[in-house]
């Protein structure tokens, strides 16, 4: 009935949608070809296989799982020993460069120090000349004549002493110059000026980088009170250095060809600078107090003081007390930039020494580069060994797997070449050779269970025969075949020969319905 039911038209029918669509086509339809959204998705389906797989470690190969391992175990200690190892070199180099500028700093800042202290010197001569001081300490004109030419020659004398001298004169009680070895400084009064206010109460003074009211040239002036030998102050003595000298000094000093050194005052002003243009900026803009006096007093030469805005650079140099170093971005280069500087001993002055970090960083490049290729190298290398030393561990498991699903889909599998690999004497080899012996002993058990379910159906089946014999020997229409037989057997023959056919021929009717009650059974 199943079998009638299953090659029936109507099966086949219902088989269809259960079918793939190749077969329904092979079978129904004409071969079409595939459409391009059907490629589209089967290739996005491949990529998705993929990317799953790649990202599921659980589903790599053996060979990739060691791969990695042995990679994984060789550069990331590796990586850390390079990068900890690099970071150190660019550290200690970094400080390195910044110790470097600051010597610079220092040396330069040394050199202005003596140059202030020189020139100190030299105005306290001055102020302390007989001459001057007799000319500052008359009391009338006729005096004051007879001491004129002695003090002039003494201020000319100063004066061709020093290339870097820009004038020397003296100033009276009121602020007024009474003489000068620069004639257009004569009659000027001075009163406003800072380093007069200072030295008339009795203090030297040295100023910043100003400009000049009268010359209208920067200089650093140099002033000290004139007293009478009575202790009195009598006037003040004013030297004053060159600008221009001064800002030599401080450019000579480079670190490099995109390196330069700069001068600041207590203010945050730019005294001294290779670009002109910045002379005279503040780093941050100016309180307005510090604004307004700077102005009033035409400290700089300019109507205002426009700010770089630059706080960074600002909160360390100004006003700095000792040696130190930072880095800062500028918005005029718009580059990163490191700085060392050194503060001034007789000024609240700080000269930094700026250099490019681009600059510095061009050697530590490479340095990276040469580090970065070594790792490329060093893990190309370690990547060949490690492929190796996978494919090794791998390819006798994987032919191992291939026997075992040999093993269980065919029931046999090649030995040859597990053979080879049993020769090995490593855990690879001892584990083959437990499988052959595995394999072998299954081989057995499985033939002697066979032996013995064959053996068990035979017993089951007499005992089935048996069974079933019993059960019809044991009805009523049996016993009543055996009681007539049995009266049958009892009669007494007319002769031999009747009595033995007839006997025989119930015999063989009984054993005829034995045979068909056996049939009917099975």
């Amino acid at each position: 009935m199943s079998k009638t039911t299953s090659n029936s038209p109507a099966s086949e029918k219902e088989s269809l949608p259960n079918q793939g669509i190749d077969n329904v086509s092979d079978a129904r339809f004409p071969i079409l070809p595939r459409s391009g959204w059907q490629n589209r998705r089967a290739f996005l389906k491949v990529l998705v296989k993929a990317k799953q797989s790649l990202f599921n470690p659980s589903a790599w190969s053996i060979r990739t799982k060691l791969s990695v391992a042995l990679l994984a175990v060789a550069l990331i200690p590796m990586s850390f020993t390079t990068y900890h190892n690099l970071q150190e070199s660019l550290k200690s180099a970094e400080d390195s460069e910044y110790r470097k500028l600051e010597l610079l700093a220092t040396s330069n800042a040394s050199r202005l120090d003596q140059l202030i202290i020189d020139i100190q010197r030299v105005a306290v001569q001055v102020s302390t000349d007989k001459d001057v001081v007799g000319f500052l300490a008359a009391t009338n004109p006729q005096k004051q004549t007879a001491f004129r030419s002695s003090m002039q020659r003494t201020l000319d004398n100063v004066f061709r002493s020093n290339p870097d001298y820009d004038v020397v004169y003296i100033i009276d009680t009121k602020g007024r110059c009474l003489a000068a070895t620069d004639p257009t400084f004569i009659a000027q009064n001075y009163a406003f000026r800072e380093y007069f206010r200072f030295s008339i109460q009795g203090r030297p003074y040295v100023s910043s980088v100003i400009v000049g009211t009268t010359s209208g040239r920067p200089g650093i002036y140099f002033s000290n009170p004139v007293r009478s030998e009575g202790g009195k102050i009598v006037g003040v003595a004013v030297l004053k250095i060159k600008g221009e000298d001064i800002w030599a000094i401080v450019n000579a000093l480079q670190a490099g060809s995109q390196s330069y050194a700069f001068l600041v005052d207590e203010r945050g002003v730019i005294i001294s600078h290779p670009d002109k243009s910045l002379l005279y900026h503040s780093l941050v803009p100016l309180p307005a107090n510090k604004q307004q006096q700077s102005e009033t007093d035409r400290l700089y030469g300019v109507d205002q003081i426009k700010s770089l805005d630059v706080p960074e650079l600002a909160s360390a140099i100004v006003q700095a007390k000792e040696i130190s170093h930072t880095s800062y971005y500028s918005p005029i280069e718009q580059t990163r930039q490191m700085i060392g500087f050194a503060p001034l001993q007789e000024q609240p002055w700080v000269l930094g020494v700026n250099k490019a970090h681009a600059q510095f960083d061009a050697p530590l490049n490479e340095l990276i580069w040469q580090n970065s290729y070594s790792l490329l190298v060093i893990g190309a290398i370690a990547a060949i060994i490690a492929l190796i030393l996978a494919q090794s561990i791998a390819k006798p498991i994987r032919v191992l797997t291939k026997a075992a699903q040999s093993l269980v889909e065919q029931d046999d599998f090649n030995t040859h070449q597990l053979a080879k690999v049993s020769d090995a004497n490593d855990d690879i080899g001892q584990l083959v050779r437990v499988f052959l012996q595995m394999a072998q002993e299954v081989k057995a058990r499985e033939q002697k269970l066979k032996q013995q379910v064959m053996e068990l159906n035979v017993e089951i089946d007499e005992a089935k025969k048996a069974r079933q014999v019993a059960e019809i020997t044991h009805t009523d229409y049996f016993q009543e075949l055996q009681q007539k037989a049995q009266k049958i057997k009892e009669r007494m023959p007319k002769n031999d020969e009747t009595e033995t056919d007839y006997f025989q021929q119930l015999h063989q009717k009984a054993q005829n319905l034995k045979g068909r009650v056996v049939k009917v059974a099975d």
